[in-house]
Parts: structure tokens; C-alpha cells; sequence
């Protein structure tokens, strides 16, 4: 059986992402923490052995002696769960769930994480200016992101079927921490009803 080692920083909702799929499937998962403000995933042996990407999270799989690694979160976490109940069977339900996943990459995880790292970790006062110029736009569109959310949960109690996928996994790491970037949950009671749905999932794993 393969072993897994998960390469994070506990702060990050896409590395939260691997950890509560894991931790629904009853999957151990070992963990190696590096500190992303201090540079660590920049290092020469960092990008030589694990992501020459120079990112986490990266999900190690060994089988006896071999080693591999996956970035990119919703990769681990399709890797993961591929053949349970998280990955629908249905072939559109499938594709829906991927459709869900991307639009977290694309309109939600830029704008509502970026907003809660600058604003929760690093801090207004130390943000570049260009940064300071983008934090309007980002929050327009990660309101937007949430509105369309909110919108969709109040007909349905999951993104996709009638329970949980990855698709509720990806979007509900930043999606539950959205207040730390600024973004106030309570515009979005559909959304605030969703949170504990998962929340209240068997095997459920808060996020460190």
C-alpha cells in the first residue's frame, strides 16, 4: 500500500485541501512543514527534490522504493479520492465536479485566498503598492465568486449531487476562512448553512 507525506505550510487552505480529503477517506497522511514567508520551499534542494515549481503543496507518494510527487492541490486531492464517493461515477456529474474545481482556481482561490494571505498574514501596512491597487479588484471579484456560490447552495445542499465531492472540498477551504481576508460571511447564509454541512462530515479534519 502506498504511503502518503504531504509537503505544506498549515496555514494554506490548498494544502487544508489534501488534509480533509485524507482525513474523510481515512487515509494516514504524513506531513513535512516548511514555512513559505521564510522563503523554505525556495531552496536548492527543495526545488530539486520535491517542486522545481518552487510551490506547495506537493503530495509524495512512495510505494517500496519508489517516490513520487504531485503539486498542485486539486490533482492530490483527485489522486486521493480517485474511486470513492467524493468522485462522482456519473460521467456529467463527474465533469461538473472538475468544472467546480476549476472555477475555485480560477475565480474564487485568487481572490479570496490572496486577500486572506495579504491581509491576515502579512499585513496591509507591508503590501507593495501595486499590491494595494489590486486589493479593490480582487475583492469585487472574489464577492462575485461568492455571490455565484451562495446563489447555486440555496437550490442545493452540495456543488455537485446530493453530497459532498471534491468539488465541495476545493471550495470550502478558503471559503470558510473568507473573513480573514476581509470578506463577511454573513452576506451569504446559504453559504454559512453549506460550511456546516461539511463541517459536519464523518472524518472531518479542521484546518490547523
Amino acid at each position: 500500500m502506498a504511503e502518503f507525506t504531504l509537503h505544506e505550510d498549515p496555514r494554506s487552505g490548498n494544502c487544508y485541501k489534501i488534509k480533509l480529503t485524507a482525513a474523510l477517506l481515512g487515509l494516514p497522511l504524513g506531513v513535512q512543514q516548511y514555512d513559505i514567508m521564510k522563503g523554505e520551499t525556495r531552496t536548492p534542494e527543495f526545488l530539486a527534490k520535491v517542486n522545481g515549481n518552487g510551490r506547495i503543496p506537493v503530495l509524495q507518494i512512495a510505494d517500496g522504493d519508489t517516490a513520487r510527487f504531485l503539486p498542485e492541490s486539486n490533482a492530490a486531492c483527485w489522486y486521493l479520492a480517485s474511486g470513492s464517493p467524493l468522485i462522482p461515477q456519473d460521467r456529467f456529474a463527474q465533469a461538473d465536479m472538475l468544472r467546480w474545481m476549476f472555477f475555485e482556481q480560477y475565480n474564487h482561490e485568487p481572490n479570496v485566498a490572496t486577500l486572506r494571505f495579504w491581509l491576515h498574514f502579512v499585513g496591509e501596512a507591508n503590501l507593495s503598492e501595486q499590491q494595494k491597487a489590486q486589493m479593490m479588484a480582487k475583492r469585487i471579484a472574489g464577492c462575485e465568486a461568492l455571490k455565484l456560490m451562495d446563489r447555486h447552495l440555496e437550490a442545493h445542499d452540495w456543488f455537485v449531487g446530493e453530497g459532498a465531492t471534491l468539488a465541495d472540498i476545493a471550495l470550502y477551504a478558503y471559503t470558510h476562512v473568507a473573513e480573514e481576508g476581509g470578506f463577511g460571511l454573513a452576506d451569504y447564509p446559504a453559504i454559512q448553512r453549506w460550511i456546516a454541512r461539511v463541517a459536519g462530515l464523518p472524518g472531518y479534519a479542521p484546518m490547523a
